[in-house]
């Protein structure tokens, strides 16, 4: 599939073993940046015996599709929002939830400790092996039509959301109305009206040129939700069990990379949206977070939930 020349950035023609690896964001974003970073692990780490193609900007797939790809094979390893895992893998639902996270601080941690491993470990029966989280800054609304400074001003809007149930949820509880559509249709959506507004982080918004057709961005920061970086089970049961472990700690490894990356890069990408003209508006939050009690009523019904939800919290 889509074996034919596509542009990659790529430097690994002395592998003996290349995987290829997808992303929907633009070369230079951090999360394609760190899975280059990782392929250089892997070279330095495994003498040259294996490395990564980077496919970025959506060039396999939109995430969903390459999703399934990698399930099956086609695709080595893939790197995507926890947000379309949701209805396959239960265990990413506490960690999708808006406001789950008090901070990057605390989402790091969280992550970090036996609790995102637990995470990580569910998707292998799934036909993934989830190696790593990658940061993707807090997600907040922008739109078209007027600034918004309280959730009575989402009422009636049209937002573009990832394909997942728990973003949907999380839109209509505030009045909005969530339409589920691939992240490369947005800026022609918005661009044309069939959507007043989406919502994303500061590095998604500039590079996908959405601040050029919506201007006024919210930082509410309804969602801290991580990414996946994950290989395909059909790949990694390839690896002998020595180079499963190089694999596993590389891509641990790049995750601090990523996160330096990501750190420089909201900085930079909101400096540039506010100088190009964006609107940014400070709101209360509580009121946003009030408005989530049914979407947790919803996802926190059964007692694994709950105490999974309970240790998030209780990470300090």
């Amino acid at each position: 599939m889509l074996a034919f020349a596509v542009a990659v950035t790529f430097s690994s023609a002395s592998a003996q073993t290349v995987f290829r690896s997808s992303d929907t964001h633009p070369d230079g974003y951090p999360t394609v940046e760190a899975v280059k970073y990782l392929s250089d692990l892997l070279k330095e780490r495994t003498n040259g015996r294996y490395a990564i193609e980077v496919f970025h900007s959506g060039q396999l797939g939109e995430e969903k599709d390459v999703i399934e790809q990698a399930q099956f094979g086609v695709i080595d390893m893939i790197r995507v929002s926890m947000g379309p895992f949701n209805n396959m893998v239960p265990e990413t639902i506490v960690p999708s939830l808006p406001y789950v996270f008090r901070s990057t601080e605390h989402m790091r941690k969280t992550l970090d400790s036996e609790v995102g491993d637990e995470i990580l470990a569910a998707f292998e029966k799934h036909n993934l092996v989830a190696l790593a989280f990658y940061d993707s800054g807090a997600r907040s609304f922008y739109n078209a039509k007027h600034p918004v400074k309280s959730v009575a001003d989402l009422k009636g809007l049209k937002l573009r959301v990832i394909q997942s149930d728990i973003f949907v949820d999380l839109v209509n509880a505030l009045g909005a109305n969530a339409t589920p559509m691939p992240y490369g249709e947005v800026y022609s959506a918005l661009q044309t009206g069939v959507i007043d507004g989406a919502e994303n982080n500061w590095p998604s918004y500039e590079s996908s040129k959405h601040s050029e057709v919506a201007k006024y961005f919210t930082l509410d920061q309804h969602l801290i939700v991580p990414e996946i970086l994950a290989i395909s089970k059909a790949t990694w049961d390839k690896l002998t069990p020595e180079d499963q472990k190089i694999v596993r700690q590389a891509a641990k490894d790049s995750v601090k990379k990523q996160r330096e990356l990501w750190e420089a890069a909201e900085k930079t990408s909101r400096a540039k949206v506010e100088e190009s003209g964006t609107q940014v508006v400070e709101v209360d939050k509580q009121p946003f977070i009030d408005a989530m009690k049914p979407v947790y009523d919803k996802y926190l019904k059964t007692p694994e939930m709950k105490a999974l939800y309970d240790r998030v919290q209780a990470v300090q």
